[in-house]
């Protein structure tokens, strides 16, 4: 195997610039397309993209591009790929597939001819006769195919990127960890500044505020499919994890505080945060947001507050962003940044937003109002 590969960071749509500052960050240059950030890397990137990208969903290996507009075409290219150069003989190797615009549109016909065409080729390596005995490490492929454009990819990454390993409870509607973690990285909010979240549910937000603040690397507490992969040396690993450990300020102050309406969810933040390992950084309270007393100067406020998309629950929102507005209105120095998909937002909280951005919660679309504090 080359110590060249191709690696995909999928992203949340309206994600995609914030995933290619954070790949950029740890070092390679990105092209960014929609759903995705493709960069060329050595292998020991796959380790470190999976421990330190807090925003992507998963990171893919590329193993070949090509075009296909017939099964014929779609097989006898799957088969010329180097497929042994990454799965052993007894890897496990399940085909998913999407189709787009292309003349292959069965997607079933698809999947099964790109996985009979790797079980040829790895038979034929492995000088194996029968079936393919797929006992080993897992090697979860996707055949893509876009307007007759094929992309055969690896998941490296196991579970996606957001099951960070923290989440011991959740409420009815929470907000994926990439997604709190992008909120907070689209803020100008530095550890050294006051931040709360008044809607904190299962704590989400507050938890990935932490982790961002002593720079811990998210994937730290977890696992990854690619850990198994015999051609990816132990050593990668071994080196990803101490840059890790290395790089984390676990002396940085904070000064972060979640709270709720719902007692139950207090009790879900509080040990969600202590399975993070951050059970004494962030202050818990059960209030509602006409109580939210604020003490210092040039905070930040993150929120995901209810969207009231109910039926009866239009009128319960309306009041929870009215309140909002009310004590924020005292606080001209704060930051205040909320996600919803309350259409009459600015209305009811009484001011329009200095920036919006178009967010996708899951499949709800969401604005994110971002009302820039005057610093004192």
């Amino acid at each position: 195997m080359s110590n060249k590969v191709t690696l995909i960071a999928t992203a949340a749509m309206g994600l995609e610039s914030i995933v290619a500052k954070e790949v950029r960050q740890l070092g390679y240059d990105v092209n960014v397309e929609n759903g995705k950030v493709i960069f060329n890397a050595p292998v020991s990137a796959i380790p470190r993209c999976n421990l330190w990208l807090r925003t992507a969903d998963r990171i893919k290996l590329q193993v070949g591009q090509f075009k296909a507009v017939t099964f014929d075409e779609l097989f006898e290219a799957t088969k010329a790929l180097p497929w042994e150069n990454i799965i052993t003989e007894k890897g496990k190797f399940p085909v998913s597939g999407k189709s787009v615009k292309s003349s292959l549109h069965s997607v079933p016909d698809c999947q099964a001819i790109v996985k009979k065409a790797i079980a040829e080729r790895l038979k034929l390596k492995y000088g194996v006769a029968g079936k393919m005995p797929e006992t080993d490490a897992m090697y979860k492929i996707e055949a893509s195919i876009h307007k007759n454009q094929a992309t055969l990819t690896i998941d490296t990454s196991g579970s996606g990127l957001h099951k960070r390993g923290y989440r011991a409870g959740q409420g009815d509607a929470p907000l994926k960890e990439t997604m709190a973690a992008a909120l907070i990285l689209l803020t100008n909010w530095k550890p050294d500044h006051p931040l709360v979240d008044p809607f904190c549910g299962s704590g989400t937000i507050p938890i990935e505020a932490a982790l961002i603040g002593q720079n811990i690397a998210p994937g730290f507490n977890r696992e990854f499919a690619s850990e198994n992969w015999e051609w990816i040396e132990n050593r990668y690993w071994e080196e990803a994890f101490e840059e890790a450990e290395d790089k984390a300020d676990y002396d940085q102050e904070l000064d972060i505080t979640g709270s709720d309406i719902d007692h139950k969810m207090i009790d879900v933040s509080k040990d969600n945060a202590t399975e993070a390992g951050l059970g004494d950084l962030i202050s818990w309270k059960q209030m509602k947001v006409s109580d939210l007393f604020i003490r210092k100067e040039n905070g930040y406020l993150i929120g995901n507050p209810p969207y009231g998309q109910r039926i009866g629950d239009q009128d319960d929102a309306a009041v929870i962003y009215q309140d909002l507005g009310k004590v924020m209105k005292e606080h001209p120095s704060w930051s205040i940044y909320i996600l919803t998909a309350f259409e009459q937002f600015e209305q009811k909280y009484g001011k329009t937003a200095t920036k919006k951005r178009k967010l996708f919660n899951g499949f709800i679309q969401t604005n994110y109002y971002q009302y820039f504090g005057k610093r004192q």
